[in-house]
């Protein structure tokens, strides 16, 4: 999703916001909720929200169970995107754990491999975000690009996978709070076009969060 983050960078820029960018790797998600409920955050685009495959599937990069709920206790105006939860992180090949030895695993390199988030995993995954997200005062929007939640679950990748997305998408906006917007966008999540829809929604939440 780094071209995703890149691309929507500019946007808030331009509109007078300093960007910080933290890395889905634990580490970075439990850092980025422990400064937003500091209160010294003016919006929040959460795009990666791969940390939480990784603590419902036992990866190795989750930021544990309280991820997504600073925003909402802070009351920070968000956009959430699914972004790369078509995916487990675990370390070399070989540290993988045989339960998993059937499972789609792509060696994104040496160090790191990836594991897709099966149909049920995907099912499972939506309400749990949802439940976060519905816990928000502050507004909030989900963004869903349709074709794609990461760089290799686009048509012809290794994760591209239409049922597993489907059941993620079906159960996420099935669970939520029926007054959070929910736009979908025919896009891949790191298309430019994608980007500036996040960017641009979360300045409409910004505004809209001064008013009330």
């Amino acid at each position: 999703t780094t071209a995703c983050v890149n691309a929507a960078i500019p946007f808030l820029e331009e509109a007078g916001y300093e960007v910080l960018v933290f890395p889905a790797t634990g580490t970075g998600g439990r850092t980025m909720e422990s400064l937003i409920e500091s209160g010294m955050v003016a919006g929040v685009l959460d795009v990666t929200t791969t940390e939480w495959a990784d603590e419902l599937v036992g990866g190795v990069l989750s930021a544990g169970s309280k991820r997504l709920e600073s925003a909402g206790k802070a009351a920070v105006p968000a956009i959430v995107v699914p972004g790369c939860l078509d995916m487990v992180n675990f370390g070399e090949r070989d540290s993988v754990s045989s339960e998993f030895s059937d499972r789609n695993l792509y060696v994104h390199n040496p160090q790191v491999t990836l594991m897709r988030t099966s149909p049920s995993e995907c099912h499972e995954l939506g309400p749990v975000i949802a439940e976060k997200l519905s816990a928000y005062t502050a507004p909030v929007s989900v963004l869903i690009p349709q074709k794609a939640i990461s760089v290799i679950s686009a048509v012809g990748q290794p994760f591209h996978d239409p049922k597993a997305d489907e059941a993620l998408f079906e159960s996420l906006t099935g669970a939520l709070r029926d007054d959070i917007p929910v736009k979908w966008l025919d896009r891949e999540i790191n298309d430019v076009e994608f980007a500036e829809a996040c960017a641009k929604a979360l300045l409409k939440n910004i505004t809209l969060a001064a008013s009330l």
